[in-house]
């Protein structure tokens, strides 16, 4: 969260890649208004401040978390640097 002085408060929603996705205006609502939009948007909210976050909120609510498929690992595996290169010289022989 970023308080900058005199703007107008607004929710920003990031990718995982802090790509924007939406801006939502909160200076007409309420606190309940602003809890129950961030609940419908699939926030967390936690009981008590010193509670944990289950595992499955952690990058909730983004729902293109690269995370999504296994907590802690990419969704799809990145080749290690030699299998390009590899990869990239047997696409060069097959072209000669």
């Amino acid at each position: 969260m970023k308080h900058i002085p005199g703007a107008d408060p607004e929710l920003v929603l990031l990718s995982h890649y802090y790509e924007e996705l939406d801006r939502i205006p909160l200076s007409d609502m309420t606190r309940t208004e602003i809890n129950e939009l961030l609940a419908s948007l699939g926030f967390y909210k936690k009981d008590n401040a010193e509670d944990e976050v289950p595992e499955e909120f952690r990058f909730s609510p983004a729902k293109d978390s690269p995370w999504k498929d296994a907590p802690g690992s990419p969704a799809s595996p990145t080749p290690a640097p030699e299998e390009e290169e590899e990869e990239r010289d047997g696409a060069g022989q097959a072209a000669l």
